[in-house]
Parts: structure tokens; sequence; C-alpha cells
């Protein structure tokens, strides 16, 4: 019954043409894949920073802050100081699901997140270290659904909540058991494939992949500083590393820009290669991002 009445809903807020209420919404497009395959469908969610955007740079419009402030519920990662600063604006405190929750975060080089340590992570994290305390000038690394480990603890603070309304639901628990399962195969093979591959490292512009580092032991050489570009003698010390631990590839971003890359790979006598950590078929591109990093066949 509980899925029949959140489907009249749907259905009477889209015949609505004005101001138009969200059921489920996510900050960013990775977490909407989650969302809909525990929820098999049944909602429209929908993604706060649209395809391409930055959330960085992102500037939320006033229909979606109203959207936002009737919503069921709102999932993000916690991490990034645009979710923080958005839905600090709303008053629907209550629908906000953070995802890291339970999550061993890494302090990191992303200059866009230096506030969010110190704002929301006075708990202590799982080596029972209080964040509050710490000097941020690094701040943390909110890449957090990079790593399939990671990923898992974020469907299950997803599906608890939405268990919390819908508690009835054999449907959804079937498709969350079911992702469980998709996302322990990703481990498997991302795992396996690190195992055999002949590198232990790669380099990439910008830090995005430090938890899926983390995950399968194998090292990430970060081009950009602190989020400055490179200067010519840690550029040097890069190409250096990359050679001694025969890495593959170089990383990069689309918007950051290739020109430097290119340098660097030239440098190392390898391609650089572009990827989109923000993409929304986050497990297929985990996948993707592991064979370009350990050189196996696409």
């Amino acid at each position: 019954m509980a899925i029949i009445s959140a489907s009249i809903v749907v259905a009477c807020s889209e015949g609505n043409s004005e101001q138009k209420d969200y059921d489920m919404a996510v900050t960013i497009q990775p977490l909407r894949y989650l969302i809909e395959r525990i929820t098999d469908n049944d909602f429209k969610v929908e993604v706060i920073v649209p395809k391409g955007a930055s959330p960085e740079t992102y500037e939320p419009t006033p229909k979606q802050i109203i959207g936002l402030d009737n919503a069921k519920m709102i999932f993000s990662t916690g991490l990034i100081d645009f979710e923080n600063a958005l839905l600090g604006r709303i008053h629907n405190n209550k629908a906000i699901v953070n995802l890291s929750k339970g999550i061993e975060l890494i302090e990191g080089s992303c200059s866009h997140n230096h506030s969010v340590a110190e704002s929301n992570h006075s708990e202590l994290n799982h080596s029972g270290h209080n964040h509050s305390e710490h000097n941020h000038a690094h701040g943390i690394d909110p890449h957090i659904w990079t790593s399939p480990r990671e990923l898992k603890i974020m469907a299950q603070n997803a599906y608890n909540a939405i268990k919390g309304i819908y508690p009835d639901s054999a449907k959804y628990q079937s498709a969350y058991n079911a992702l469980i399962e998709e996302l322990d195969a990703l481990d498997r093979e991302c795992e396996q494939l690190c195992r055999n591959s002949q590198s232990k490292a790669f380099v990439v512009y910008h830090p995005a992949l430090t938890y899926f580092a983390r995950a399968y032991g194998i090292e990430q050489i970060a081009v950009e500083s602190d989020g400055k570009e490179p200067s010519a003698k840690h550029l040097a010390h890069i190409i250096e590393q990359a050679k001694a631990k025969n890495v593959q590839c170089i990383l990069y971003q689309m918007q950051y820009p290739r020109s430097v890359v290119e340098v660097v790979a030239k440098d190392m006598g390898v391609e650089c290669k572009v990827f989109d950590p923000l993409a929304e078929n986050v497990t297929e591109n985990i996948l993707q991002i592991t064979r370009i990093v350990t050189g196996a066949k696409q």
C-alpha cells in the first residue's frame, strides 16, 4: 500500500504545471544510481547538480530550493561544501540523509573541502581521531563513491533511511540485497585486476580516487597540489616516481587542463586518459577506471 500511495503522489505532482515537490533528491549524479537501484525505479530521483556541472561552483535554482524544502528524502555525501551550503538553506532537515555515516574518512588535498572537516565531522572516525581537533588545511577527501567498499556503506545508509519510511517493502529489501551482491562482485573484480597489475601506482591530475587507492593498496600520485597547478620541480618529481613505479597512464578530469597532463604523459611515455568521477552509472565507471589504471583490456 505504501508503494501504491507513493505512486499516486508522483502521478499527481507530474500533473501539476506549478512548482513540483521532489519525492527523492540527491546532490550529485552517482548517488542517483544507488537510490534508483534500491527503490527499483519507483520514484523520480532529482539530481541537484546537473550533468556536466561542477559541485564546487554550481548554484541551485530557486525552484530547486523549494523542491528540496518539500522533498521526502534528500541524499547527500555530507562532505562537499556545496551540499552543506545548500542544505543549510532548506527547512526540511529531517529529510536529509548523510551517506558518509560510518565511513572512515581520509584527509586529503581537495581544496574545495576545507570547511567540511571543521563544521561537519566533530564526531570520531573509525580510527578514533576527532576531526575537529586537527588542522584541516588539506580538508577531507569527499570522493567516497569511487570505491565499491565505501559504496556498500553508502547503500546501507540509503536503504536504512528508505526502510524507515517504507518498512514493509520486501521489494526494496530484495533490490538492496541485489545491489550489495553487485557491489561485492565489483569489489572482487577490482581487487583481482589491481593484484594482477604490474603497476601498483597511477597518476591523476586531481586526487579524486583516494578511497579507490586505499581499497586496493595502489598508490595515487596527484599532479595537482593543494588545488594549484604543479611547479616544474613537482612535475619532475612526479615523472620520476611514475617511471620508477611502472605507471600505465595518467588520468584527468574533463574540467582540468589536458595540456599539463600531456606534458607529463609525454615525458613518461604513457597515454593520458580522461575520466568523469561524477558519472551516474557508478559501478560501470569504477570498473572502467580500474581497467585504465591497471592496464587491463577494455
